[in-house]
């Protein structure tokens, strides 16, 4: 039996620049941070006694005899990338899916962990990176940018470039006690709202959005200079992020809605500095970044929603629990 553990991400600035599309050509670059909210993958060989050879555990239930029958397209895919037979595998998560925090990248990463594990092989985090990103965009040919599945695996706060040749992920170099304080002032509250990014990013026309995509890539240069150099107020990093929400807002019309523009401005209203919508967009968790002295009036101001307390985190994926199997293959297998 294998365990993995996979962080959640959330994402500062350059969101969107990781799409393909655009990196290849103007190259892009995110700023990013993976906290402690998980999701675990729990993958076991399927003992012989039942009818059918395969038992899937997610938000439903599914068991087949054949692994072209499962329904679940990045299980199905990854099955057969990674030659996988007979399988029992249970997904739990801290947060639900469709959010904004990468959610379905977390899933593929941990699951493709699990994976090499039970079968006796060793992954890297570049290795379980580019896998998952071959299994949601190739394999799955699901829309979206390639950010999410390697913060998952490699962990931590880092800026991620990207090129026409691929990626660099640059860890950012931030004192213990300003990154803690950073941690302090950002507070996070969940929406309600649930949806899939690939629609808000079919929505997303690249080559009109062109000009406000290569000034969000810019701003991840001003946001790591914010982070590094402890001369600058700290609250700089919150008027950034408002400044990038509301060009991200041009970048498409799915990306908030009325009532999210309502919440946000809320927030503000109450005391925050700034914030943004967690990933693609039209749903999902809040962040705000909130001097101390007004964090009790916005938690007030948003007692509403839920909030979620959390800390950055820096381990990636891992494999928590490792028991070998001893398992051979039925024949035709």
């Amino acid at each position: 039996m294998v365990i993995t553990k996979t962080p959640f991400r959330m994402s500062f600035f350059g969101g969107g620049t990781d799409i393909e599309k655009f990196f290849r050509k103007y190259e892009g670059s995110v700023l990013s941070t993976t906290f402690d909210k998980y999701c675990y993958v729990i993958v076991r060989h399927l003992p012989r006694f039942f009818e059918y050879k395969t038992e899937l555990s997610y938000s439903k239930i599914e068991r087949v005899k054949d692994i072209d029958e499962i329904q679940h397209p990045a299980i199905k895919h990854a099955m057969k990338m990674l030659d996988m037979h007979e399988i029992r595998l249970t997904y739990e998560a801290d947060l639900p899916a469709r959010s904004g925090l990468g959610t379905s990248s977390s899933f593929a990463v941990g699951m493709l962990n699990a994976f090499y594990a039970l079968k006796g092989k060793y992954a890297d985090k570049k290795k379980l990176a580019d896998d998952a990103i071959y299994l949601e965009r190739i394999l799955c040919n699901e829309m979206g940018g390639w950010q999410d599945q390697i913060a998952a695996s490699f962990g931590g706060m880092n800026r991620i470039n990207f090129n026409s040749t691929g990626y660099e992920v640059l860890p950012v170099i931030i004192s213990p006690e300003r990154k803690n304080q950073l941690n302090e002032n950002l507070l996070m509250f969940f929406t309600g709202f649930t949806r899939f990014s690939a629609v808000i990013q079919q929505t997303t026309n690249v080559a009109e959005k062109e000009m406000q995509l290569m000034e969000m890539k810019e701003l991840v240069d001003e946001a790591e200079h914010i982070l590094v150099n402890e001369t600058i107020n700290l609250d700089r990093f919150g008027e950034l992020l408002d400044y990038t929400w509301k060009l991200k807002c041009q970048i498409s019309s799915s990306i908030s809605t009325k009532g999210i523009d309502e919440l946000y401005k809320r927030a503000i209203n109450a005391g925050a500095l700034g914030g943004k919508l967690l990933g693609a967009g039209g749903g999902g968790f809040l962040i705000f970044y909130v001097r101390p002295d007004k964090k009790a009036a916005v938690k007030r101001a948003m007692s509403d929603l839920l909030y979620i307390p959390f800390k950055f985190e820096d381990s990636g994926t891992q494999v928590i629990h490792y028991q070998p199997e001893a398992y051979k293959p039925e024949e035709g297998d």
